[in-house]
């Protein structure tokens, strides 16, 4: 490197980290101000023989993550010290034993939790390895996490600088991953420029026209909604509440979700902005008190849209957002998204779970986190893993509620099923059926936001495999897959064409993989079969026992009065039977009838059918 350029570069150097020191200087001891110049001068030195992609000086880039950490996230001094300090062990000839002799035991902590294991075999990939290596110190702190996630944060600054592939590798662990983490450890900003950065590298073209067409919409909402902006904040001050009001057009990432979700191209797509008003707290007044005093006096003024209120200052995101939403009617005949924040609603939005310092606070987020990692961590692996992390950690939550009360928070498109295994174990196991807001529902039934869930069980109800396709928490899936997994498996598989049941008259073929699959003896397949792999053919033994096989009869009758109560006593009384379904059509007193229902046996079946053979007017029942 020529003289002029190394000067250049030690000057930038110098004037980037004098500026994190004078950051921390602002709230931390002298003490610990020594401590920082320390770490710097030493990563200085280790990575000075290092450049970037770029051709920059190495250095730079564990100076820009500590001025994020500084700067932006406002984090503690180890938290920095870390920062600068990140790269080193990995990357460097120093190990983790240079950095607790020179900087403690905590700082080698947060440096080893961020610091890639090199492997000459992973367990998963090196990315799920890594992942996982990061949850994993979040059973006891969650300090690193923001280390790294502001270190990704920078990389994904410079992402430019790296080939097309490293950037779709780099961009797609960070929407999938990093954003997520973002999110629910409340750090707004964060997550929203790592998402769409993400996308910006993953989808140039698709981001770039999503920009100009917001900027053009952008330019031509300006004046009106300028206007109602200014009639908010004259509307309010004339009440005596004084307010910031501004308009918020949500980033390329945000509206491109939006557009997937509804299916809505960008014209027409709802709410791509939003009105932000931000109040101050008057001394000894309540936040809610005021948000409340604002809502009073807009919807006084603007029409309300009915069911348009999301309270988040009572009922927070997990991630711990609050805010008070409402959608009210602009002058110009559109419904426009209000939000009411306090400025330390605002404040913690941006920051997240590092705004409150407190022990206490630190200590709720780690339990939050500790309740879902612990078992994804240890129990999933593979792409699953991340899948999981996902599932939980991504997209807002609703906030369900117990009839007595208790808030339930569960992830988007969650059921019932996922609520009563959520109260517990026992009641998701016996569920049956349930009452949602006081009306009868399905376990499966999707759930919403506010909703009231009251759960009821029977003793004889169990988790059945269909349970898995409509549950989405990971509590509830590993719940019932132990179960399943737990079931005696069958030792046959059974022919999809002719579904045989125990009793009736089967053939068995041996399959490639030493599988037995049971064929009725009249089914085409096993004619087929038989003609061409008769060597495969086994003998069977196909004896009931207590699983159930789901069949479906139907009945032709002359329909008189009292036919259908003769039947459903017939069937349920008579025959203890439990119907799945039943479905009755009648043409010139002709009845047809499906009823679908479970037996255990082809002789249990053939007594049903004789049964309703019985039934005076019925003149023919065979299974379908």
């Amino acid at each position: 490197m020529d003289r002029p350029m190394h000067d250049n570069y030690d000057r930038i150097i110098k004037e980037k980290a004098a500026h994190v020191i004078d950051v921390m200087a602002q709230r931390v001891s002298d003490e610990d101000i020594i401590r920082l110049k320390k770490a710097f001068e030493f990563a200085r030195e280790a990575h000075s023989p290092q450049k970037r992609k770029t051709g920059e000086p190495y250095i730079l880039h564990p100076i820009a993550v500590a001025t994020i950490a500084a700067d932006e996230l406002m984090l503690e001094t180890n938290l920095v010290i870390a920062a600068f300090l990140h790269d080193v062990v990995e990357d460097t000839h120093y190990t983790i034993d240079d950095i607790r002799d020179r900087f403690g035991e905590d700082v080698a902590y947060l440096v080893g939790v961020v610091t890639k294991q090199k492997k000459d075999k992973y367990v998963e990939s090196k990315q799920v390895d890594n992942y996982k290596q990061m949850l994993d110190s979040v059973q006891y702190d969650i300090r690193a996490l923001l280390v790294k996630l502001a270190d990704r944060l920078h990389n994904m600054r410079t992402l430019s600088s790296m080939p097309a592939d490293k950037q779709m590798k780099i961009a797609g662990e960070t929407d999938y991953f990093y954003a997520p983490l973002a999110n629910r450890l409340g750090l707004y900003n964060v997550k929203t420029e790592l998402e769409n950065l993400s996308f910006q590298f993953r989808c140039p073209h698709e981001y770039a026209d999503l920009e100009h067409l917001i900027r053009n919409d952008e330019e031509a909402q300006r004046k009106r909604l300028g206007i109602f902006a200014d009639e908010i904040k004259a509307t309010l001050e004339h009440a005596g509440i004084g307010v910031e009001v501004s308009v918020e057009y949500r980033h390329p990432y945000s509206i491109w979700r939006k557009m997937h979700k509804y299916g809505d191209d960008f014209n027409h797509l709802k709410y791509r902005h939003f009105t932000e008003i931000v109040y101050h707290i008057p001394e000894g007044v309540s936040e809610k008190d005021v948000a409340l005093r604002i809502y009073s006096v807009l919807t006084d003024r603007f029409k309300e849209k009915p069911g348009g209120i999301s309270n988040y200052i009572d009922s927070p995101k997990e991630n711990g957002y609050q805010s008070f939403h409402v959608k009210l009617l602009a002058d110009f005949g559109r419904w426009q998204e209000v939000h009411i924040s306090s400025t330390r609603m605002v404040r913690e939005s941006q920051l997240g779970c590092v705004a409150d310092r407190s022990g206490d606070n630190i200590s709720r987020w780690i339990q939050k986190f500790r309740s879902v990692l612990r078992d994804i961590a240890g129990h999933s692996n593979g792409t699953g893993f991340i899948d999981n992390v996902v599932t939980s950690f991504y997209n807002d939550d609703i906030m369900t509620f117990t009839p007595k009360g208790k808030e339930i928070i569960l992830p988007q498109k969650a059921t019932v099923l996922d609520f009563a295994y959520e109260v517990g174990l026992d009641l998701g196991a016996r569920a049956k059926y349930a009452r949602v807001n006081g009306f009868l529902s399905s376990i499966k039934a999707q759930l919403r936001r506010g909703d009231v869930v009251e759960i009821f069980t029977d003793p004889d109800s169990h988790p059945n495999p269909d349970w898995l396709d409509a549950v989405v928490t990971y509590k509830a899936k590993k719940a019932i897959a132990a179960y399943i997994a737990s079931l005696p498996r069958p030792e046959y598989n059974r022919c999809e064409a002719c579904m045989p049941i125990p009793g009736e008259e089967v053939i068995g073929f041996r399959e490639a993989d030493g599988s037995v699959t049971l064929h009725k003896r009249d089914c085409h397949l096993a004619v087929r079969l038989a003609s061409q792999f008769g060597d495969s053919i086994v003998p069977v033994d196909y004896r009931p026992d207590a699983t159930l096989y789901p069949v479906t009869i139907i009945i032709k009758a002359v329909d008189r009065y009292h036919l259908f109560v003769d039947l459903v006593d017939c069937i349920t009384n008579r025959l203890h039977l439990a119907m799945d379904s039943i479905n009755t059509s009648t043409v010139d007193s002709i009845v047809t009838l499906r009823i679908s229902f479970a037996v255990h046996s082809f002789q249990e079946l053939q007594t049903i059918i004789h049964h309703i053979s019985d039934i005076e007017g019925v003149d023919e029942v065979k299974r379908v």
